[in-house]
Parts: C-alpha cells; sequence; structure tokens
C-alpha cells in the first residue's frame, strides 16, 4: 500500500481529518504519532484530571478558544492539525512533544495566559478613576459608588466595543453614535472598579466563598479589570455556565481581539478582562 493511502487509512481508523491537511513540515514517523495525539486529545478534553488550587478540574474543553489563539490554530482538539500545533508548543518549551495536552501541558498553557495579566496589583487613586454612564453596565440599578473604571482603560474598552458593533458577525444591536441599545447586553459592563472596602463585603456576605472566588487582593482594586458580560449568568463559575459562555460569538471574539486593545483574560472566567497592555500589541 502506498505510504500516502496508509497514512490516509491511519487517519480515518482514528476518526480525524486527513492527513493531507498535515502540510509538508511533519515526517512520516510525526504524522502516524500525531493521528493518535488527535484521539488522545479528543478524549482528554472531557477527561484530564488536574487542579487549579485545591479544587479538582476535569478536562480542558472550556478553554479551546483560548488554546486555539495561543497556538494560532483554528483545528479543533480532534484534528492532527492541532496536535501538530500542540507538538510545536512543546518542542519549545522543553516540553516532550507528543502533540497531546496532558496536565504538563496544559499547566504550561496556564503559566502563559498567568503572566500576561495585570500585575503589580496596585489600588488606583481617585484622580485615576471616572464614572462610567449607568447604561453601559449589565445591571441599570447598579449602585452609582460601583461605576468607577480607570480612565485609559475605560477608553481602550471603549474603542474595543466599537470595533465589535462594527464586525456585522456580531450583530451587536447599537445606536447611530455607537451605543449599545438598552435590550443588548452583550459586552456591558458587569463590574468594574472595587475598593478594598466593597471588597471585604463581599467576602461577609459569603464566608464560604475561597480565596479564588472573593479575591483579597483584587485586580479590580486597579479599577483597569473590567468583568464583561459574555452570555450565561455573569460571572457563575459552575462548569455548566461557563461552557455556555465560551460558546458565544462575543466571547470567541474577544479572545480573538481583545490583545490588540491591551485586554487578556483570566482563563478560569470568561467574562473577566484585565487591561494589561504590551507596546507592542495595545491598539493605537
Amino acid at each position: 500500500m502506498p505510504r500516502r493511502l496508509l497514512l490516509i487509512v491511519l487517519s480515518l481508523s482514528f476518526g480525524v481529518a486527513p492527513l493531507a491537511s498535515y502540510g509538508q513540515s511533519y515526517s512520516a514517523r510525526d504524522k502516524t504519532k500525531l493521528a493518535r495525539s488527535s484521539k488522545k486529545n479528543s478524549e482528554l478534553q472531557y477527561s484530564l484530571k488536574w487542579s487549579l488550587g485545591r479544587k479538582a478540574q476535569r478536562g480542558w474543553y472550556l478553554y479551546v478558544p483560548l488554546l486555539q489563539k495561543t497556538l494560532n490554530t483554528e483545528s479543533k482538539p480532534n484534528t492532527v492539525e492541532f496536535a501538530g500545533s500542540v507538538m510545536r508548543w512543546q518542542k519549545a518549551r522543553g516540553i516532550f512533544p507528543n502533540g497531546v495536552i496532558n496536565s504538563s501541558t496544559l499547566y504550561s498553557f496556564i503559566k502563559f495566559w498567568q503572566s500576561k495579566r495585570l500585575k503589580p496589583i496596585v489600588l488606583a487613586r481617585e484622580d485615576q478613576l471616572i464614572t462610567a454612564p449607568i447604561r453601559e453596565f449589565y445591571d441599570p440599578t447598579r449602585d452609582s459608588a460601583l461605576l468607577k473604571v480607570e480612565k485609559e482603560t475605560y477608553d481602550s474598552y471603549r474603542r474595543m466595543l466599537k470595533a465589535a458593533i462594527d464586525d456585522p458577525t456580531l450583530k451587536l444591536r447599537a445606536d447611530e453614535s455607537g451605543r449599545l441599545l438598552p435590550d443588548e447586553k452583550f459586552l456591558t459592563l458587569v463590574s468594574t472598579y472595587r475598593s478594598p472596602k466593597y471588597q471585604a463585603s463581599l467576602r461577609r456576605k459569603q464566608p464560604g466563598a475561597s480565596r479564588a472566588q472573593i479575591a483579597f487582593k483584587s485586580p479590580h482594586f486597579t479599577g483597569r479589570a473590567l468583568d464583561i458580560y459574555v452570555g450565561g449568568e455573569p460571572v457563575t463559575t459552575l462548569d455548566f455556565n461557563r461552557g455556555v459562555q465560551v460558546k458565544t460569538p462575543v466571547y470567541r471574539w474577544l479572545v480573538k481581539n481583545a490583545e490588540r486593545f491591551g485586554f487578556y483574560n483570566y482563563f478560569y472566567e470568561p467574562w473577566h478582562w484585565e487591561y494589561a497592555p504590551k507596546k507592542e500589541k495595545a491598539a493605537k
């Protein structure tokens, strides 16, 4: 049997995309390996056991959009193209290059995502904050004291929002001035600046909450962290809810585009975006 035909048969037997889509950069040995890796990724995206702090986690399906962005691929986890991208990531970081997102490889992605976040956490001064219009918030009854946001962050959010409104694929409802209509909730602000005093009040209201759920040193103290509505329950970390959120067009748009405006996602919370512009990446 010719080698090319044999490889195609192997790919079909593993339930993945035809190996012709690998391109010409892989050896026959790598192609066979990646066919197996594709099948393994298809399983592990739902079954991999790992932990975040003390909380047990299962699978990495909730992070597929972020993984695709990081790997610069549109391919799905059950494809050989995706496995090939993972293999290149592993090689660049000294991880055994098997093309499979196992726990060690997943943690390498998490470390990379976390490195992009806002730091250090410095409490915003009053003169650094502005009060955003209540119409830009998810909750139209939100307390006026909870509408503050750091000035530069707000300006960049407005530019990002305009770009999203201008994207016809999102079909966001807005008026002629570029403001979202009252019945359009996607990409509205859920939470912005929160003072240490207010954060402490949240902990008193939820004494059983963990440090991860209500941070003692929150990025919201800076005024540069925005909780943005991307679907489902606004800020609920249940896997089912996050599973809804990561599938929405607006979340996927943010994953692909927010970095241009200086915003980076906290991987565990699809709604949480931090303004930490890198000079070479921030939008002009």
